[in-house]
């Protein structure tokens, strides 16, 4: 496969509806797509549905407690064109209406999950009532953390369940973090809530402490809001750049998992900023929807440049005396006592009367081996990040060789809703690309969401793929590292459509 350097990039598909000062309908719903014959379930996870109606125009947001729509996970290929076909035939919702974003959350769901989001569209739809708009931000800065983590040496790599940590004294620095909350409210004509549209950046990822099915801490928030709100409401969580973005204190050893903790300070998070939101009753309301090719990666010289890499790590394994048996119990001793750890001080005291230096010898004997030991198990720990990232580019190289193609399509999203404007993309953003679109915005409350209608594994920046096989962002990829810059420049012109 011959390297990539320019992406093919082309328009296919335009929706624009503009109806200025034209008030809106909407309707919600949910419904329960836990797959209880996957083992006992924690939480419930669910598809909610929003379709809003101005004039002859309708549009829908599902939100789907699922890790993906198709690719990896429970949804199937099927279930994005089988939701569209279905609503365009029987409530004529256009395809490029239909918007739908994943939470990313690892809870199994049920496989005709496809047939109950088309139900929960249907009830939502039979269930319209004027609504007046509002658009605001809230803040929170106490669930997440970057998990890419800078090195002294130069490189990057990050915090996952699948690798240990890096020794404290090689770590430079840490990424940013997004903490705003894009915040879409719908009331009712009397002035009670009907729904909350909220964008947020995490992987919704931690888990709870019994181990059981979740929709993790995003579902946890949007029961919150719910639970906080009138009967029949719905809270739509729409994750947004949350590629490189962990619960805070992932790798937490020394407490249970608790994603609800989590998710409760995001959902009164959003409560709080709601309440300062201004509703009104008209409002802009479009959808442009474009088709992209994207630039496919050639992996196979970080394939080959990792392998050597690994070989270099593995010579640097020393012999040493130890074994884990011997290891545990000298660490203990040396590190309680590092004056006398061999025995008691009286014993040292005395062999120094006497001209001697046996434990002393010992020590320094003891104190080698520990290092050697330890030096081992870090560039143990090394290997496992390297065989796990090198897997990950073996099996992306062959998904792009069997492609047939040097790129991949894509679709895009940009919708409008007053002054709420939303743009979309199927991958796993990093944040700072999600901070770079907002930056750039000619709208102040703009907002991005990936895993939206489809996905393409992660998406980070052109720099952190020249670190490539460093970390899983980088590692689980498909895309060469001019996706980047084409991207940004593609989401700038659909901005100017909306």
């Amino acid at each position: 496969m011959q390297k990539i350097f320019v992406c093919a990039f082309a328009i296919c598909v335009m929706s624009a509806i503009n109806a200025n000062a034209a008030t809106f309908s909407a309707g919600v719903a949910k419904v329960d797509i836990t797959n209880d014959d996957a083992g006992p379930a924690n939480d419930r996870m669910y598809a909610r549905a929003l379709v809003i109606q101005q004039g002859d125009t309708k549009a829908v947001l599902i939100a789907v407690d699922a890790v993906a729509i198709g690719e990896i996970g429970y949804i199937k290929h099927d279930y994005l064109p089988k939701v569209r076909a279905a609503l365009q035939q029987d409530l004529q919702i256009a395809p490029e209406h239909v918007l739908v974003n994943a939470s990313h959350c690892h809870g199994i769901v049920r496989a005709d999950s496809a047939e109950l989001t088309i139900q929960a569209v249907k009830q939502a739809a039979e269930n319209l009532v004027p609504v007046k708009i509002g658009v605001g931000v809230g803040k929170e800065d106490r669930i997440m953390e970057n998990r890419r983590i800078k090195m002294k040496d130069g490189k990057e790599i990050d915090i996952r369940r699948a690798y240990s940590m890096p020794p404290d004294h090689e770590i430079a620095a840490v990424g940013p973090v997004d903490t705003e909350i894009g915040i879409l409210r719908l009331d009712r004509m009397n002035g009670q809530t009907l729904a909350v549209v909220y964008n947020f950046a995490c992987h919704p990822i931690m888990g709870v402490a019994s181990g059981g099915n979740t929709a993790d801490m995003t579902g946890f928030s949007s029961q919150a809001i719910e639970d906080a709100l009138p009967d029949g409401s719905a809270a739509l969580f729409i994750q947004g750049c949350a590629g490189d973005i962990n619960p805070a204190k992932y790798k937490d050893f020394d407490n249970p998992k608790n994603a609800e903790a989590l998710g409760n300070l995001l959902g009164l998070s959003v409560l709080r900023a709601m309440k300062k939101i201004e509703m009104q009753a008209e409002g802009d309301f479009k959808f442009v929807q474009e088709k992209i090719e994207l630039p496919r990666a050639d992996l196979a010289e970080r394939i080959a440049s990792l392998e050597g890499e690994i070989l270099q790590t593995v010579r640097q394994l020393k012999g040493t005396n130890l074994n884990l048996r011997a290891f545990l119990p000298l660490m203990t001793k040396y590190n309680v006592n590092k004056d006398f750890p061999s025995y008691s001080a009286q014993h040292y005291l005395h062999e120094k009367l006497v001209g001697r230096k046996d434990l002393e010898q010992l020590d320094t004997e003891n104190r080698r081996n520990l290092e050697a030991y330890i030096e081992n198990v870090h560039t143990m720990e090394q290997l496992s990040r390297m065989q796990t990232n090198l897997a990950l580019l073996k099996l992306h190289q062959g998904q792009n060789m069997a492609a047939g193609k040097r790129t991949v399509a894509v679709e895009l999203l940009g919708l409008r809703i007053g002054q709420f404007v939303l743009v979309t993309f199927p991958g796993e953003l990093t944040v700072q690309i999600g901070l770079n679109i907002k930056a750039a915005s000619p709208y102040p409350q703009t907002f991005v969401a990936g895993y939206t209608n489809g996905y393409i594994y992660y998406a980070p920046t052109e720099e952190q793929l020249r670190n490539v096989g460093g970390a899983q962002e980088d590692s689980d990829c498909i895309l060469a590292p001019e996706w980047h810059k084409q991207f940004e420049a593609a989401i700038a012109e659909l901005l100017k459509k909306l």
